[in-house]
């Protein structure tokens, strides 16, 4: 799965693959990139006046290094309606990773608050303590853990605050093989949304489990 592709498709909404290391809008600072919504702008989607933030009326974002679903809304209407799921936390997203930490449970949810680092731009904090050392607001964020196989980890989430699994699954004792940031060693690692439910809709990346972290 190297290569952007409609995946599904239903009256309001379009599911697109965006594959890892490929940035969903182009980065500032080199807007001639290639991008998730270059290749969907050519490829059927629509340049019309879509909300600032929401070019090609794409309704979210995944991090460069994460791969899977994004989903496209068809009309502005549509998307108002898809941000008002995302915002009243009543999509449930769903990821995989690979962990090689060694932990007691099976599931666990954590919903500990999130902030930004207080001096470190790429990094989130968890609240652990009223005293905890952060910058600006702290956000909720709602993720669980549930162990699919020996090392592979499935992570729902209901909010969608930056590096939410990565930060949460580091204060759980399951920091990401290879995410250096949090808790990995150095290295690649896969963190793939493979599906998202709504409430009368559904979409799911087939063949998600199919990947090789090398």
């Amino acid at each position: 799965m190297t290569e952007p592709r409609v995946l599904a498709e239903d009256d309001e909404r379009i599911a697109l693959y965006k594959p890892a290391a490929l940035p969903v809008f182009p980065p500032h600072r080199e807007p001639e990139q290639p991008s998730l919504l270059s290749w969907w702008l050519q490829n059927g989607g629509s340049a019309r006046d879509w909300p600032e933030g929401y070019a090609g009326g794409i309704a979210h974002r995944l991090d460069n290094r994460t791969d899977g679903l994004v989903i496209v809304a068809r009309t502005p209407a549509a998307l108002a309606r898809l941000r008002e799921s995302f915002a009243a936390a009543r999509l449930r997203k769903f990821y995989l990773f690979r962990s090689a930490a060694e932990v007691s449970f099976d599931t666990e949810l954590c919903t500990l608050p999130i902030a930004h680092h207080q001096k470190k731009k790429d990094r989130m904090v968890v609240k652990n303590g009223p005293r905890s050392w952060h910058r600006g607001n702290w956000y909720p964020a709602w993720t669980e853990f549930s162990r699919l196989a020996p090392g592979l980890w499935q992570a729902e989430i209901r909010t969608g605050v930056m590096h939410q699994i990565r930060v949460h699954a580091e204060a759980v004792g399951l920091p990401l093989d290879g995410d250096g940031i949090y808790g990995g060693r150095d290295g690649p690692y896969l963190l793939r949304h493979y599906r998202i439910i709504g409430h009368d809709w559904e979409f799911l990346l087939d063949g998600a489990h199919d990947f090789d972290l090398g």
